[in-house]
């Protein structure tokens, strides 16, 4: 898959996007690192194997996001697809979706682009695992938004890039509220009134929901079920005294 080169409208240095991380979301990031980390040698020797039998290449795939405050950085994931395939489909899938009201489903079901076995490793998050490097690194947290590519950064209007002002994380508000049952609006609206709530009990919670929402994720891949439209109250209430959005 390759990488776009284009750059981002806004920049910021590491310190600016560390200030974005408080002490006491720095030590659950730490907390959760360390429990990972026996979890991701093991499913990367596992990946090592099975990426050489069915699709020869590198086992993990490398490409640059855009994180708190417009940083740049690089994330990590197994990789999933093909060496060399496009992502000029999935660009323009994301552009239609912006501006529909249709919810967010993956283009997993028809991608040819994936490496066989790949959809139950997207669909669980194991594929995400490797990014426990980026959290290390202060890039990104265990919970915030899901960092976007370039060229979907460029796309936002002004106010929904209010979505990047939070460490972007692993998993999230909007992932434990609907994730592929969300349009991008609300994905949006869900990011925004994260960054602007967040606390160690939201965190937990939201943490606390993620096996249970990545189990509604592999059965419906599993089933091969199309999300219907619907946001759960998961979590919602919690930020509903949050400041009205512009």
């Amino acid at each position: 898959m390759q990488t776009s080169s284009e750059k981002p409208l806004v920049q910021a240095s590491a310190s600016d996007a560390a200030n974005h991380l408080p002490v006491w979301k720095r030590g659950i990031d730490l907390i959760c690192c360390v429990l990972a980390l026996p979890f991701l040698a093991v499913l990367t020797a596992i990946m090592t194997v099975i990426t050489k039998i069915v699709a020869p290449g590198p086992v993990f795939f490398r490409q640059e996001r855009i994180g708190c405050c417009g940083r740049r950085f690089w994330i990590y994931k197994f990789r999933t697809m093909r060496v060399g395939s496009d992502t000029n489909g999935h660009q323009a899938y994301f552009k239609e979706l912006i501006g529909t009201n249709a919810p967010m489903v993956k283009l997993d079901s028809r991608d040819s682009r994936l490496i066989p076995g790949s959809k139950l490793l997207r669909a669980s998050g194991l594929d995400e695992l490797p990014q426990i490097i980026n959290v290390l690194r202060r890039e990104m947290s265990i919970v915030g938004p899901r960092p976007c590519i370039n060229g979907e950064y460029e796309a936002y209007q002004p106010w929904q890039r209010q979505r990047c002002d939070a460490m972007p994380g692993l998993t999230g508000l909007w992932q434990v509220s609907g994730k592929n049952r969300t349009t991008f609006e609300e994905m949006v609206n869900l990011d925004i009134r994260y960054s602007k709530t967040k606390s160690v009990g939201l965190d937990l919670r939201i943490i606390a929901m993620t096996i249970p929402a990545l189990l509604v994720q592999i059965y419906d891949t599993r089933v091969g079920k199309t999300p219907e439209k619907t946001v759960t109250p998961v979590s919602i209430s919690r930020v509903r005294s949050a400041s009205p959005l512009q």
